[in-house]
């Protein structure tokens, strides 16, 4: 079995995290021993406005970086010394846009003088934001889909495209609607993200509930079906949600970064809970293959069609059934155990 070091954000609201979090879980529960070493906690929540820890740090967990403000090629820090002095096969970096880059380019060179292997995952979403002298300090660099390849044309000999896992399958038992309908949301987006959703629910002529949780304060509406809960989710505590809901209306905006590539980890946190998640036309989701005439998500143009798409999905379970079925399908070819697997074979083979 490998020893295995991620460096990266940790049990923190952001999709770095979620990434991270995800593969080491399963890598460990495959029998490697994993090591995790994480920004302070200060500097990532005052260079990322979404960034909160929302857990206590595991024993193998340890907090040696400060991550450096947006744009800026130097700046950050690193406690090389703790990185250093572990034991270690792989490293895996997962690199995003505040991540002291050139600290890391230095600490990684001198860990493959040792014969340690180095990969990144590329979170960032346009070339302005990789601030690398040069990306072949690693061994190999792993991105989520063809998109990002335009930003590592350059790298194209050490390039391998691995997609970014979801959460295995926890499927709700729930009937539709079986106490009253019931539609759910949740995360730390602006509140503006939601407008769209309380404008289309307050057409609806039946009962029912919207279930909003936000750890950042409640959105400016008064509406009788607006349940408000000021929280910070687990993942355990979100899937009791997800489970005891009917539709999850997923609120992601167009990026602040103009052309640049995302995707949502939000969706595919959520996707295994095979409750029909809707969401907006971003590039957040155009990645997302259609899969028996059908997406694994709702994907709405406008005002007009999100209210029409979720009137169908209450209204047309054949409908709602081959949205469940797609996004089935979608997390078993992408499930956590198989992007493992396609991690260890990558390490393996470098």
């Amino acid at each position: 079995m490998a020893k295995i070091g991620f460096l990266t954000r940790w049990n923190a609201t952001c999709g770095v995290s979620v990434h991270a979090e995800l593969l080491a879980a399963e890598l460990m529960r495959k029998g490697h021993e994993v090591k995790v070493f994480a920004p302070s906690v200060f500097t990532a929540d005052r260079y990322c406005p979404t960034h909160h820890v929302i857990g206590d740090d595991e024993a193998f967990v340890f907090r040696c970086y400060d991550e450096k403000p947006l744009k800026e090629a130097e700046g950050g820090s690193i406690d090389a010394r703790r990185i250093l002095e572990e034991d270690m096969d792989f490293l895996i970096v997962e690199s995003y846009p505040t991540l002291p880059q050139r600290e890391v380019e230095r600490v990684c060179r001198r860990l493959r003088e040792r014969g340690v292997k180095v990969v990144a995952v590329i979170h960032e979403g346009r070339s302005d934001e990789l601030q690398y002298e040069d990306l072949r300090t690693f061994d190999r660099i792993v991105c989520f889909d063809r998109r990002y390849l335009r930003l590592l044309s350059e790298y194209d000999d050490i390039v391998e495209i691995i997609p970014y896992p979801c959460h295995p399958v926890r499927a709700s038992r729930r009937r539709f609607a079986e106490d009253k309908l019931r539609f759910f949301s949740y995360g730390v987006q602006p509140v503006w993200q939601y407008n769209d959703y309380v404008h289309a629910l307050r057409n609806l002529n039946c009962e029912f509930e919207y279930v909003v949780v936000r750890s950042d304060g409640l959105i400016p509406f008064k509406d009788r079906f607006l349940i408000q809960k000021r929280m910070r989710l687990s993942t355990e505590e979100l899937y009791a949600f997800l489970h005891n809901s009917d539709i999850h209306l997923l609120p992601k905006g167009a990026p602040s970064r103009k052309n640049a590539v995302v995707v949502s980890s939000t969706l595919f946190l959520c996707l295994g809970s095979l409750v029909p998640t809707v969401v907006p036309n971003t590039k957040h989701f155009e990645s997302l293959p259609t899969i028996e005439g059908v997406k694994p998500a709702v994907i709405y143009e406008n005002l007009e069609d999100l209210k029409m798409k979720i009137e169908r999905l209450i209204e047309d379970e054949s409908f709602r059934e081959s949205v469940r079925r797609a996004a089935l399908r979608y997390v078993e070819e992408n499930s956590v155990e198989k992007i493992a697997d396609k991690f260890i074979k990558l390490l393996e083979n470098i």
